[in-house]
């Protein structure tokens, strides 16, 4: 049975949230309103998806740099796809096997070539973009089909928006494959010890890559959710989202040294910054301060891992010396 302190980090992340929450609402009572706070789910789609994906990524020790240049290809090859009279689901499909096979190929660099993911995903973050730019000779894609756009950026139950859900469900899905399956148990083991859990006979390499196709399948959902929203595909979109995406992660939970993170800590941490940003705008904060204020946060949350590891580090020494006192 799954204890309270085991949700310590996502119960502080919650608590964080719901002081947002109090603190702008109290200077504008307007940030209370239903529709404020569904368009604050529905801002936290796209960096959730990609948020999430990464954290498989980060979870094996690693890192993946081109979630948002993956997200671009998969706009403007899909914008082409359906303006070409692809059918939507069809081109919905593509565009998950697309990103997919982008993060695979991330991590044949990383686990054939034996590339830092840092090196490995900084030279695809560029060389994908450059597809992006190739494919449409620079242009946007214009003219998304209306079917394709109300897949994802129409309303259920009269307002809530369906790419909300499709967040939910990429956190779902991923929740189950970390907490359920032998992957999700091998992806945490290569994070904590990859060099013991190569000994123990895991297929290290397979998993490497499984995550990183995961991440690519993220980034390839949140450029579609960016598609049907803006009915163009720019091969410009999503620069610098890796950010944010990392900084939802790691806010989330996610050790960048490898083997800690879960998928509730970083849509939590997705929807923390998304409070942060619509909080801000809303109380008439000038834009530029929300680099500091997420800056900030990140910082914070980071300290907040240091402090959590001195205070392991301290319980298990005194539980040391109390074992040698009774021996």
């Amino acid at each position: 049975m799954l204890k309270t302190k085991g949700f310590s980090r996502e119960l502080s992340l919650v608590a964080a949230i719901v002081l947002m929450v109090i603190v702008f609402s109290i200077i504008e009572p307007v940030f209370l309103s239903g529709a404020n706070l569904l368009d604050i789910m529905d801002q936290s789609v796209i960096n959730g998806l990609l948020a999430l994906g990464i954290t498989y990524a980060i979870i094996t020790g690693g890192i993946d740099l081109s979630v948002g240049s993956i997200f671009a290809i998969v706009i403007v090859v899909v914008g082409d796809l359906l303006v070409s009279g692809m059918n939507p689901v069809v081109a919905i499909v593509c565009g998950v096997g697309i990103g997919f096979v982008l993060g695979i190929f991330n991590g044949l660099l990383i686990t054939k070539l034996n590339l830092q993911p840092f090196i490995a995903t900084l030279g695809t973050m560029s060389a994908y973009r450059g597809i992006a730019y190739v494919i449409t000779g620079g242009w946007p894609v214009l003219d998304i089909p209306d079917n394709f756009r109300g897949i994802f950026n129409s309303d259920v139950f009269g307002t809530i928006p369906v790419s909300i859900f499709v967040l939910f469900g990429f956190a779902i899905f991923g929740h189950i494959i970390l907490k359920y399956t032998k992957l999700g148990t091998y992806i945490y083991a290569i994070g904590g010890n990859e060099e013991a859990t190569l000994l123990s006979g895991v297929n290290v390499n397979r998993s490497k890559m499984l995550a990183y196709a995961i991440s690519g399948a993220g980034a390839a959902l949140a450029g579609m959710v960016l598609l049907a929203r803006l009915g163009s595909g720019e091969p410009a979109a999503g620069q610098t989202y890796e950010l944010n995406a990392i900084a939802a992660a790691a806010i989330g939970g996610a050790s960048l040294a490898g083997g800690r993170g879960n998928m509730i800590g970083t849509l939590l941490g997705a929807i923390l910054l998304s409070t942060l940003k619509v909080g801000l705008v809303v109380v008439g904060v000038d834009s530029f301060w929300q680099y500091i204020a997420t800056g900030a946060i990140i910082v914070i949350a980071a300290y907040f891992e240091v402090i959590q590891d001195k205070l392991k580090n301290i319980k298990f020494s005194k539980k040391k010396v109390a074992e040698g006192a009774g021996s």
